[in-house]
């Protein structure tokens, strides 16, 4: 299974990495090269409004009519349980494929992990031909497939497992045995994002921070602090799953309409954004995996009023993504958690890269309910920093995570008849 595991990771992570190079191909050419194509000078505002909406007329038929619901529903969360069959695999291409190259506000995680898991099943069956593939062989399969597939998309392969294990509950004897193959498949495929990144010129598509400021050792002031952003996080996150999925069953529904709405009302709210603020339409647009490393880089460059417009703008565009499209639901959690961090760390009192840490990690637990997930997220991406702020996200990542299950709506009572 060691040796599966090794050489699966190699197609399965240069797959990956074609398709994150596709969509950053196609996403540089719909917002910058086909306007200037048309003649227009740069990316007018009201440029996303009829892109989303063609995003919308896109994913809709793919959704409704491919085998499959063309991949995991991202306003559930973040789950791994569960791989596609291979029938489902092109409706889950596709549909992220219009999701993120036409720039709604969802990542690329979610679709990488079942395609990854879903390729390394069909991969491994069809080596087999006809032999039945015994159930806990398949989980392996296929967790190694996954492993593989985000290997150094969250910044390290170690970030990568301990999402797949939180999201999945793995536990016990299966836990041992999906987790050396699958970390096996991870390294394996890391190798390959580094290889392929170098020599395309490409780069690893990896998250990663070139400009974290140092910081001071904690004090009382920014535990108090914590304790605010963790309770503003948990509100925001609560807000914006409630939006989700109250919009969820309406677009399902009426599957191709009400999506094209969905990317009209994405469209229109990033419009809005860049015509009050003059600041550019992708901080709105897209996962906002790219947009964490500029805006700590420059975070004067933004007005206070400006990132709270830019935070309630692309919560607000989040929250309608998760409900019509497909992508996964932790970058536009880590920018929404990062913006609210800067923004705090100007009333004083609170470094900045303590806000930034502890407004990714609060916000990625109010929306993924993974705790530890969300604590390495903050602190393994801000390098030696993040050791220094780590008890400040314990803080603010227990706090949204508790704030967050009591705001949460109680279960459904079903009554009983007499």
């Amino acid at each position: 299974m060691l040796g599966v595991a090794a050489l699966l990771g190699v197609p399965v992570s240069a797959a990956a990495f074609g398709f994150l190079a596709l969509v950053h191909a196609l996403q540089d050419q719909v917002f910058t090269g086909l306007p200037r194509a048309l003649g227009l000078h740069g990316t007018p505002d009201w440029w996303p409004v009829p892109v989303l909406a063609v995003a919308g007329l896109l994913v809709a038929p793919v959704i409704r009519h491919l085998p499959g619901t063309a991949g995991h529903e991202p306003s559930a969360g973040m789950s791994a349980s569960g791989f596609p069959a291979p029938a489902e695999l092109p409706g889950v291409l596709l549909a992220a494929l219009a999701s993120l190259a036409l720039g709604v506000v969802l990542g690329p995680e979610a679709p990488l992990i079942a395609l990854g898991g879903g390729l390394a099943l069909a991969v491994v069956r069809a080596a087999g031909r006809h032999r039945e593939l015994p159930a806990r062989a398949g989980e392996v399969v296929a967790s190694a497939g996954a492993f593989a597939a985000v290997a150094t998309l969250l910044g390290s392969p170690l970030t990568g497992a301990f999402l797949l294990m939180e999201a999945s509950g793995l536990g016990g004897a299966l836990l041992g045995a999906v987790l050396v193959p699958g970390l096996l498949a991870a390294g394996t495929g890391a190798l390959i994002f580094t290889g392929l990144g170098s020599w395309t010129g490409l780069g690893t598509y990896s998250l990663t921070l070139h400009h974290v400021p140092a910081t001071r050792a904690p004090d009382a002031a920014q535990f108090g602090w914590a304790l605010v952003v963790g309770l503003a996080a948990a509100l925001a996150g609560t807000a914006v799953k409630r939006l989700a999925r109250w919009l969820l069953p309406r677009i399902a529904g009426r599957r191709l309409p009400l999506t094209v709405a969905a990317g009209l009302v994405v469209g229109a709210t990033a419009a809005l954004y860049g015509t009050v603020t003059g600041h550019s339409l992708s901080d709105v647009l897209y996962s906002g995996q790219n947009a964490l490393d500029p805006l700590l880089a420059a975070p004067g460059a933004y007005s206070v009023g400006a990132l709270l417009l830019l935070m309630v703008c692309k919560a607000f565009a989040y929250g309608v993504s998760l409900s019509a499209f497909r992508g996964g639901p932790i970058f536009p959690s880590m920018f929404i958690g990062a913006v609210g961090g800067v923004a705090l760390s100007r009333a004083g009192g609170l470094p900045l890269a303590a806000g930034f840490a502890m407004g990714i990690g609060a916000m990625c637990v109010a929306m993924l309910d993974l705790p530890m997930t969300s604590v390495l997220l903050a602190t393994l991406l801000l390098g030696r920093p993040g050791l220094t702020v780590l008890p400040l996200v314990i803080v603010a990542v227990v706090v949204s995570y508790v704030a967050s299950a009591r705001l949460a709506p109680p279960p459904r009572r079903v009554e009983r008849g007499g």
